[in-house]
């Protein structure tokens, strides 16, 4: 369990980056694999989501995760006749009080963001595509139109896979320098057709330049650590036919 000083400052949250551990599950998912979507068993999936709600001592049933599809989609939740659980999305705003909410990882990025002003809170899933695509613009945006403020907004950047293990090609590379030439700072020539992406500088990159300023992160690296992570890139490395995925939770109380 790996938790943000600056959210845990904040009265009346509780929040966590789950690692892998204390879990059911066994094999390659061993052991505190969050994720119904993958090949796990499902009994063993629901339990271990029950023992993330229990560590933040929640009911049962009241963690929502979306049906993560790399977009840039952010679900809103005004009400809680509105709350269902796996819809699709990246990234769920909310202010209601009590309702964990949820993303899955396995080398993406996890943000939970907080403005505890407006007492609004916010969970993002950002991989390479919904990055690219506006998923972090989204979710602020969202935050605005609650009449949010960007220097109220406090984001933690989890766990994620480190730029020494991010090799892309060429045309992945050619995708982010079409959107902004400036994106090049991100990249580290590894040879003459791969590269190195830094995903962690560029998110927290984009959050600064869209005028979040209170950052916080958990450095550390989901790929080289199997002993807390699951990784979906080393899942490859090990020809693995699946992989397990990390839960990170934000719930107001």
């Amino acid at each position: 369990m790996f938790f943000s000083n600056k959210l845990k400052n904040i009265l009346n949250l509780k929040h966590c980056f789950f690692s892998r551990k204390n879990g059911v599950s066994e094999g390659i998912y061993n052991s505190l694999n969050c994720s119904l979507g993958s090949k796990d068993n499902k009994k063993n999936v629901i339990q271990n989501i029950n023992i993330a709600c229990e560590k933040l001592n929640c009911k049962k049933k009241t963690i929502i995760t979306l049906n993560q599809v790399h977009s840039n989609k952010v679900v809103y939740f005004n009400n809680r006749e509105k709350v269902k659980d796996k819809m699709i999305g990246d990234a769920i705003v909310t202010k209601l009080k009590n309702i964990g909410i949820a993303v899955l990882t396995a080398d993406c990025i996890p943000i939970l963001f907080c403005d505890p002003k407006k007492k609004i809170i916010a969970c993002v899933h950002a991989g390479w595509k919904g990055a690219l695509n506006g998923i972090i613009e989204n979710t602020i945006e969202k935050f605005l139109e609650l009449n949010s403020s960007e220097r109220d907004l406090v984001a933690a950047i989890g766990p994620c896979i480190s730029h020494q293990h991010y090799e892309v090609d060429h045309d992945f590379y050619k995708k982010f320098l079409a959107q902004n030439k400036n994106n090049e700072r991100f990249f580290i020539i590894s040879n003459d057709k791969k590269y190195l992406f830094n995903i962690r500088s560029h998110a927290n990159t984009k959050l600064i330049e869209l005028g979040v300023k209170n950052i916080d992160h958990i450095k550390m690296d989901t790929f080289s650590d199997s002993e807390n992570f699951f990784s979906y890139r080393r899942s490859i490395k090990d020809n693995n036919k699946d992989y397990g995925r990390c839960i990170s939770v934000i719930i107001m109380t």
